[in-house]
């Protein structure tokens, strides 16, 4: 491991580790529901308690916010800024910017030049080369594929058999859908799976030494993989996404690299997610899967309702730019905005009994799991189109499919859902999805 990364580590994460978890002891909620001090079993009554403080409320690590309407505005007022996750919940901007110049990382999704932590006008000219990828007539383009790899998937799965869902169909369904838009061979899938397993934790605040380790170790061999796939496609482009940006020169290789790290991180990432925990809650709610057998119709809105219910991404945070005020409470230029997406989506005030998985509730999809304003999910149409093909297409191949074992939840905070997913198939039933 190369000797500057200990020092990005310490310098970036492992003072910040110390001071959550010393602000966890001392009992500061939003401390102990970060992890502090080990992650609580419910975290929605560490957000149950920051929220009875008000809508807004100060506690020692930042200003934290459930509040889906207050939430919501911090995500499109342009005077809230983005910051690297790894700079988070401090001050200290200026030192974070100057260990990035003078200590470099390989290109990854969570610093610069990564558009998930720009502003306008940097984040303008990274993600508007590849909005055309993520259109609604580009994503129905792709259903036909996706309903393919899911047939492919349900196929191989042993007759009336064990699987682990989410090795098996979770995480496999949206890899070969990013793989195929980005122009990576699919024999290369299984690696870059490793990998996002590995980098995945980076999201997190206060990553130990040993994740971080791993994670730069993942992205040294990745950062190797994209700089000869891009001097191949110079040579030979195809007609993919990624060839299309090389093709353009409007991004240099960083930027390059950086935003294929993003996308391949918000196309599979984000489903990964949403099918294993909408896979789970059906399961565990057998009423609403009979409604939706009996009403296929609500499919949509049961994804939208797993979505509002198990957000993939829990937390988002931004800086004020400038002194404004956040429901009736002053900011100073600098404050940390925390806003928990997970609490913003059970937000009593919006939807009546929150806790409650209902595949028919009429305002689902007013949830906050993909955020809002310029920096709202890329890969949302193409998250919720692969979710609804892929668990329907599932529970429809599968009438008697059941939980075999506990699932198995993922050790990271900031990305929500299932690490191992162990299932009894059932029979197999010819069912086709129109």
């Amino acid at each position: 491991m190369k000797p500057q990364y200990w020092f990005r580590w310490l310098s970036m994460q492992g003072v910040l580790r110390a001071a959550v978890r010393k602000q966890a002891r001392a009992g500061d909620p939003l401390a102990r529901y970060l992890g502090g001090a080990g992650r609580p079993a419910d975290s929605f009554a560490l957000i149950d308690e920051l929220r009875s403080r008000g809508r807004v409320t100060r506690v020692p690590l930042a200003t934290f916010t459930a509040d889906h309407e207050l939430s919501r505005i911090m995500l499109r007022d342009n005077r809230f800024g983005k910051i690297p996750p790894g700079t988070a919940y401090t001050n200290f901007t200026a030192v974070s910017n100057w260990l990035i110049r003078t200590i470099p990382l390989p290109a990854n999704p969570i610093e610069p030049p990564s558009m998930l932590v720009l502003d306008p006008p940097q984040h303008t000219k990274l993600r508007r080369p590849v909005t055309s990828a993520f259109t609604p007539r580009a994503i129905a383009r792709l259903r036909e594929r996706v309903e393919s790899v899911t047939d492919e998937l349900l196929d191989a799965f042993p007759g009336n058999g064990s699987a682990d869902l989410v090795a098996s169909y979770a995480a496999q369904v949206p890899s070969a859908i990013i793989t195929d838009l980005l122009g990576f061979p699919q024999r290369d899938r299984a690696m870059f799976l490793e990998w996002g397993d590995r980098i995945a934790p980076l999201l997190d605040i206060g990553v130990d030494w040993r994740r971080f380790r791993r994670a730069f170790a993942a992205q040294d061999r990745m950062d190797a993989y994209l700089g000869a796939h891009l001097d191949r496609l110079r040579q030979d482009p195809g007609e993919d996404v990624l060839s299309s940006l090389v093709s353009s020169g409007e991004l240099d290789d960083r930027e390059l690299k950086a935003t294929v790290g993003l996308l391949m991180a918000a196309g599979f990432e984000t489903t990964v997610n949403l099918i294993g925990n909408c896979v789970v809650r059906l399961l565990e709610h057998p009423d609403q899967l009979a409604r939706l057998r009996a009403e296929p119709g609500l499919w949509p809105n049961a994804i939208e309702e797993s979505l509002r219910l198990d957000a993939p991404v829990q937390i988002t945070a931004r800086i004020a730019l400038e002194p404004l005020e956040l429901g009736e409470v002053a900011l100073r230029t600098g404050t940390l905005v925390v806003s928990s997406l997970a609490g913003a989506n059970r937000d009593p005030a919006v939807f009546a009994d929150p806790h409650r998985f209902d595949v028919g509730r009429e305002n689902a999809k007013d949830h906050l799991s993909f955020g809002s304003g310029i920096h709202v999910c890329l890969g949302a149409s193409l998250a919720r189109m692969e979710a609804v093909h892929a668990i329907r297409a599932l529970f429809e191949r599968f009438p008697d499919l059941r939980l075999e074992g506990e699932p198995k939840r993922r050790d990271t905070f900031t990305l929500h859902g299932y690490q191992r997913l162990p299932v009894r198939l059932g029979r197999a039933a010819e069912t086709a999805v129109s």
